[in-house]
């Protein structure tokens, strides 16, 4: 599956086509497009200076820029398509803080009694290592809508398990 993929057979969306995506992802989502820009702007120089040497059939330079160009050139559309049907969505200003939504942190026990803790954020800024998780994954999925006390079951590769919600949190108004 290529980036251009994700789009058509990625995770879960809204109507419209939209994708969820936090505040902070948007504004990482913008960075990355500005510096991909000048990645391809400094890459061109690049390959119009080898294509001015010469025999582009044996220029290595040549060849690595223009491989270069078409993996930037794929990048961009992939942004430039996940930017315009993004769906930001402030958390902290969700009304019904009972309740789980995008953008909660949530603190659940797994039947072994371990106390996870975890953020549900867009496809794009998931990182299990920081406890993010994906919207459209089957936890986030699982927990949408709980509130603290619901025990929710999540089907795992090891079978289905039984999640009880602890605690939800919202980020304070800005």
């Amino acid at each position: 599956m290529t980036e251009d993929d994700d789009d058509e057979n990625g995770p879960p969306k809204l109507p419209g086509g939209k994708f969820y995506m936090t505040p902070e992802g948007h504004a990482g989502l913008v960075q990355e497009l500005a510096a991909q820009r000048e990645r391809r702007h400094r890459t061109v120089e690049v390959v119009a200076w080898a294509a001015s040497n010469g025999d582009r059939s044996e220029n290595a330079d040549y060849k690595e820029g223009k491989r270069l160009l078409r993996q930037i050139d794929g990048r961009l559309r992939f942004l430039g398509r996940r930017l315009a049907h993004a769906e930001v969505v402030d958390a902290s200003r969700q009304t019904q803080r009972d309740r789980v939504f995008f953008g909660a942190t949530v603190t659940y026990l797994n039947e072994r009694d371990e106390a996870v803790t975890v953020t549900i954020t867009g496809v794009d800024e998931a990182d299990m290592a920081l406890g993010k998780i994906s919207i459209g994954s089957p936890v986030a999925l699982a927990l949408l809508r709980a509130r603290v006390g619901d025990e929710v079951t999540v089907r795992t590769p090891r079978g289905a398990e039984l999640l009880e919600v602890t605690r939800i949190d919202y980020p304070v108004v800005a």
